[in-house]
């Protein structure tokens, strides 16, 4: 019986080869520079909180209050649990999304005094035709 042929494994401690070991015609330009490197807070994300937390908020007050059953001073109509709630989600919302964003603003400020300087090494690859 004839044994199939082995292939070589590749090593993997080797790194593959890079664009100027394949191109005769390219340059490498290596530089070392100091950048300054800090933690910033997505926006995104508090916004998305802050919304979230408006509309729990929006939703206690309005299972919370009872003025649902008598008429309006303001207007004379009576308005429905669905109502009420629409009109707070409306306020409590817009308010949680500028207290997310305060918040994220005020985190960002504390972060960016923790910046750190480190020095990468950049290398630039220049392919001439």
């Amino acid at each position: 019986m004839a044994e199939p042929a082995q292939t070589p494994e590749p090593d993997a401690t080797a790194s593959p080869p890079t664009d100027a070991q394949r191109d005769p015609h390219a340059t490498v330009a290596p530089r070392v520079e100091t950048v300054r490197v800090r933690r910033a807070p997505k926006y995104a994300v508090f916004l998305i909180a802050g919304a979230g937390l408006g509309l729990l908020v929006a939703l206690i007050l309005t299972f919370a209050s009872d003025g649902t059953a008598d008429t309006s001073p303001n207007t004379g109509m009576i308005y429905s649990q669905g109502q009420v709630f629409g009109f707070l989600a409306l306020i409590c919302i817009t308010a949680g999304l500028v207290v997310g964003a305060v918040t994220a603003l005020i985190l960002d400020r504390v972060l960016a005094r923790r910046t750190r300087e480190v020095t990468v090494d950049r290398e630039t690859i220049h392919v001439e035709d």
